[in-house]
């Protein structure tokens, strides 16, 4: 007994109709002369088809993608993610003509020298634009983000595709390549909130009350209006120096950026506090030996 789906197969093989629909379908548009392309309807029509069910996986991959960005970044990824379907519509099309015979080698050929050699003269633009994209995917860094790169701190405004724009606390534009993302570590500043843990250090003499020194950094730090409450200021004795009782007095500030300020105010109230109470901060002190020559 024959098979069901063979029996539907024999069918369709051998009416007019899919007879009519391959020899419409195998029609020759264009042919060389040696016949080593050839473009029939049927290939345009699989074009047709590959380019379709390529969009609707980009377009589902953009949504996945893009799903949880701020509005920011999304168009800034749009504008990246046309760029790259383009270029992905491309490499499509020439595996379906590499596939149905049609020659593409010299295309293969041509293209991997063309971005080999574009790629060697322009292999920083590249790198920028590719940690630009892995800024925008994984939001490293997100607008009015504080961060800290090769000793310059800086708050965001703008990220572009191939440099991210930042503006330092005495208002000068720091701008910034991408691909310094890539080589060197990054220190955000706010990625888990405003509020960060500033301190102040500070030495003593030898022999000075270290409650006294206590009491007086801790009464700095709360006198402080930008200081805040919760957590309480802390005072670490973190060494024995050369010359000094050396002391850490931490607290916490809302507005890191602007950190220097409210530092030097409390670096102004411990010296005050200080010499209202006649604790000595020392200076280095050196021994000097002289030793006169023999005569």
């Amino acid at each position: 007994m024959q098979d069901p789906i063979d029996k539907i197969e024999t069918i369709v093989t051998e009416s007019s109709v899919w007879d009519t629909i391959t020899s419409f379908l195998g029609k020759v548009i264009y042919a060389n002369e040696d016949n080593s392309i050839r473009i029939t309807i049927g290939l345009i029509l699989l074009v047709f088809i590959i380019y379709g069910i390529t969009s609707v996986v980009l377009t589902f991959l953009k949504k996945l993608v893009s799903k949880r960005m701020p509005e920011e970044n999304r168009v800034k990824f749009d504008t990246v993610f046309s760029f790259s379907r383009w270029l992905i519509y491309l490499i499509v099309l020439l595996v379906v003509f590499d596939s149905v015979g049609v020659n593409v080698t010299a295309i293969f050929a041509a293209s991997a020298a063309l971005l080999i050699g574009v790629g060697l003269a322009l292999q920083t633009l590249f790198q920028d634009i590719i940690s630009g994209i892995f800024i925008l995917v994984d939001q490293t860094v997100s607008v009015n983000d504080i961060i800290e790169i090769e000793g310059k701190v800086g708050r965001v405004e703008e990220i572009k595709l191939r440099t991210t724009r930042a503006v330092t606390v005495d208002n000068k534009v720091l701008v910034i390549p991408n691909h310094l993302y890539l080589t060197n570590s990054l220190y955000n500043w706010t990625q888990n909130g405003t509020t960060t843990r500033e301190s102040v250090q500070v030495g003593v003499a030898y022999g000075s009350d270290v409650q006294l020194v206590k009491e007086l950094l801790l009464q700095a730090a709360s006198s402080h209006p930008q200081v805040l409450p919760d957590p309480e200021p802390s005072v670490q004795f973190i060494n024995f120096g050369d010359s000094s009782l050396d002391f850490k007095l931490i607290f916490t500030l809302n507005d890191s950026f602007k950190a220097a300020f409210p530092k030097s105010d409390i670096r102004f109230e411990i010296d005050r506090l200080f010499r209202e109470h006649n604790v000595a901060i020392p200076f280095p002190q050196r021994d000097i030996h002289i030793i006169e020559p023999k005569k």
